[in-house]
C-alpha cells in the first residue's frame, strides 16, 4: 500500500452536544482551513464535513487530529450563560496511491441522490450524490460537490479504500474501538483534546500539555505550536 504524503483528508462528525456539537464540528473545520490558507495548502471540500488538503506533508501535519474533542464553551444559543460540554470526532485519513486491496463488487452498495449544496440546476436537479456502502465493514463514504456523479463515485470509492487501509492499521496498532468504522457518539475516554473557552485554554492529552491562545488557534488558525508539540 502506497500513501500521498501529501495529502490529508479530514472527516469531521458531531457526537454529543446536539447542535452544539454540530457547530463545533464545522469550527473545527473552518480552523484547519484557515490554518491551510496561512501556510500555503490547498484545502477544498469532497462533502459537507469532508475536506481534502493538499501540500508538503500535509498527512504528517493533520494525522495526529484523528480523535474525540471535547469543547466547553457557552454556546450562542445559551440565554442563560451556562457552560455546555460538547464533542465532535475528528478522523484523518491518507489518499492511497497505490492500493493492493481487492474489493468485490458484490460487498458494495452504492446509492445516488440529489445534493443539497450549491451548484446550480445540475447538481439540485440530477442524482449526482453518491452514498458507497462497503457492506462486510459497514463503512460508509458520501461524495456531492462535484457536478458529475461518476466524479462524486470516483471520490466515494477513494474515501472507501483509504478508511479500509485506517481500518487495517488500528487492527495493527490495537485499537479496539475504531474511529473509521464505529464512529459512535464521541462519549469514548480516548478523547484527543479538551477545549476551555471560558478559561482560553486547550490541553491535549495524548503530551499533557495545554496551550493558552485557544482563540486565536480556533478563530485563526494558528495551530502550529499544537502541531509542532506533537512531533
Amino acid at each position: 500500500m502506497l500513501i500521498n504524503p501529501n495529502i490529508a483528508i479530514i472527516e469531521s462528525l458531531p457526537g454529543v452536544g446536539g447542535d452544539e456539537s454540530k457547530i463545533w464540528m464545522n469550527d473545527l473545520l473552518m480552523s484547519y482551513i484557515k490554518y491551510s490558507q496561512r501556510h500555503g495548502l490547498k484545502a477544498i471540500p469532497l462533502d459537507e464535513n469532508i475536506l481534502k488538503i493538499s501540500g508538503d506533508n500535509a498527512y504528517q501535519l493533520f494525522k495526529h487530529e484523528t480523535g474525540v474533542h471535547r469543547v466547553q464553551r457557552i454556546p450562542d444559543t445559551e440565554r442563560k450563560g451556562r457552560i455546555h460540554t460538547s464533542t465532535a470526532t475528528i478522523v484523518v485519513l491518507p489518499q492511497i496511491i497505490k492500493s493492493d486491496v481487492h474489493i468485490n463488487p458484490s460487498d458494495l452498495e452504492w446509492q445516488f441522490y440529489r445534493s443539497g449544496g450549491k451548484g446550480g440546476q445540475n447538481v439540485n436537479k440530477v442524482s449526482t450524490a453518491v452514498r458507497l456502502t462497503h457492506k462486510p465493514t459497514g463503512i460508509i463514504t458520501t461524495a456531492s460537490q462535484e457536478r458529475y456523479q461518476e466524479a462524486n463515485r470516483k471520490i466515494a470509492m477513494d474515501l472507501l479504500i483509504s478508511k479500509l487501509y485506517q481500518l487495517e492499521e488500528e487492527k495493527k496498532r490495537g485499537i479496539m474501538q475504531s474511529f473509521v468504522r464505529n464512529i459512535g457518539t464521541g462519549e469514548r475516554s480516548d478523547k484527543v483534546r479538551t477545549y476551555n473557552f471560558p478559561q482560553n485554554r486547550l490541553t491535549d492529552h495524548r503530551i499533557n500539555k495545554s496551550f493558552h491562545n485557544l482563540e486565536d488557534i480556533i478563530s485563526q488558525g494558528k495551530w502550529d505550536k499544537v502541531f509542532e508539540a506533537q512531533k
